[in-house]
């Protein structure tokens, strides 16, 4: 029976979930496995390392640490902007999900952290960085 191997391409479910048991994200929950092909760097390192070697049908759990997960949040991604800078029609408030484009038109997801008189608060890190990560992996399919 094959093995997962690196550069296979793959079909897994999985379910992610905090040290603290909340799951925060689950293709089981959607129905529908991702696909994806091994060392092209699409998921986190620690989610592929999980996979080498699995069966299909093979269930395993693996717990990966925030190094091989989102990192550490990083200070340079926490700003404080003007709010004279924001759309007139936006009332910034904490944990509200604003939208940011950099100089050469990438995307950027910001959570607000604090809302000020003139200012607010914003935070480019992933919402996970800084966490360790457990998932629960099936290998459905190796394509």
């Amino acid at each position: 029976m094959s093995q997962v191997k690196e550069n296979d391409k793959v079909k897994v479910h999985y379910t992610g979930k905090l040290a603290t048991g909340e799951v925060f994200d689950s293709s089981v929950e959607r129905g529908e496995p991702i696909e994806f092909t091994m060392g092209q760097g699409q998921l986190i390192p620690g989610f592929e390392k999980g996979l080498i070697d699995m069966k299909i049908n093979e269930k395993k759990t693996v717990n990966i640490p925030k190094e091989e997960a989102y990192g550490e949040p990083k200070t340079e991604l926490i700003q404080e902007v003007p709010k004279s800078q924001l759309p007139q029609d936006i009332e910034p408030k904490v944990g509200m999900g604003l939208v940011s484009q950099t100089q050469s038109g990438q995307e950027i997801n910001l959570l607000v952290t604090d809302v000020k008189e003139e200012t607010i608060v914003v935070d480019g890190n992933h919402p996970l960085a800084g966490k360790d990560l457990i998932f629960d992996l099936e290998v459905v399919e190796i394509l």
